[in-house]
């Protein structure tokens, strides 16, 4: 009696493993119509941990846009790009304790129609799975949750430095222009030097612009250029700005600007001539601008030049 006891228990056992991976394949399948592509939807919340969806929320919605700085990889997990869906296939469920299991899963594109191309490439993924208050979640994708906040960590550096950037050329060199209601620079960055210490050089073409605010519209009241090495001290996000050496005007600005430069004035060279990069770059940073300060305005405006739309 007491073999055939232990015989049930074992069966009951099996079942209820059995039971409890299919019940996470399952899950797993909902789970992955809300691995993010490109944008994160606001009902995924609901489906991944906390920690997971806040910093997948920094990533889509708080950092900002810098120029010259592509970390679109970073922004989605199982591509969805040019017109095609990711098609999910979960293979298996392995758990590694009673609250986190790993879900490996099958990628393929289909296109919009539901078709296949023969020659798509099948991509095998693993989705982290974490159970929070009785129900599993996403936990991470790929190991993607790391990148991220490495990532966010260097953008909000980087911003750190920018900001302080900004706040000394508004203070400092602004007062060289006919002032408006706000001075908004326009940083273009060449290139920033990799320091061991506190001590941060970095090459730019600054743009300084003062604007007043007409209706819907920053009309610009005056503004000019001023590039050169930066020096700034600090780290950890605090910084200020120490010394800038700037480019000169008249017939000596090409010595100094390659003097200044070095080995980047090829590249000095070809970001300050092309008008659209500017021009592209200002639009990014007044969206920035505006977004941070919650401003009513959806048009810039040079004297003498149509309005143009600061994109959204």
């Amino acid at each position: 009696m007491k073999k055939l006891t232990s015989i049930i228990f074992a069966v009951v056992l099996l079942a209820a493993c059995t039971n409890n991976e299919e019940q996470l394949k399952k899950r797993a399948e909902v789970l992955c119509r809300y691995i993010p592509d490109h944008e994160l939807s606001t009902q995924s919340e609901e489906y991944m941990t906390a920690d997971f969806y806040n910093v997948l929320d920094t990533m889509f919605n708080y950092l900002p846009e810098i120029e010259a700085m592509d970390h679109e990889w970073l922004y989605y997990f199982v591509t969805g790009n040019g017109g095609t869906i990711a098609d999910f296939t979960v293979n298996g469920v392995e758990l590694i304790d009673k609250t986190h299991a790993v879900a490996t899963i099958s990628v393929r594109q289909k296109w919009e129609d539901g078709s296949f191309d023969p020659d798509t490439d099948v991509e095998e993924h693993k989705l982290a799975m974490e159970k929070v208050d009785g129900e599993w979640l996403i936990a991470d994708f790929d190991g993607h949750k790391a990148d991220c906040i490495r990532h966010i960590t260097i953008a909000r550096d980087e911003q750190a430095q920018r900001d302080a950037i900004k706040d000394y050329l508004i203070k400092e060199i602004g007062p060289q222009y006919q002032q408006g209601e706000l001075c908004i620079p326009t940083l273009l960055v060449v290139a920033s030097e990799l320091a061991d210490s506190d001590y941060v050089p970095m090459l730019c073409d600054c743009w300084v612009f003062w604007y007043n605010i007409a209706g819907d519209t920053l009309k610009c009241v005056s503004g000019g250029n001023h590039s050169g090495l930066i020096s700034l001290n600090g780290m950890n996000g605090q910084y200020r700005v120490t010394s800038f050496e700037q480019t000169v005007d008249g017939a000596d600005n090409v010595a100094s600007a390659k003097r200044i430069f070095g080995s980047h004035y090829d590249i000095y060279e070809n970001v300050h001539a092309s008008e659209r990069l500017r021009e592209t770059v200002r639009n990014m940073q007044l969206k920035e601008y505006v977004k941070r300060h919650n401003l009513d305005v959806h048009y810039y405006q040079d004297y003498g030049w149509p309005a143009v739309e600061i994109e959204k």
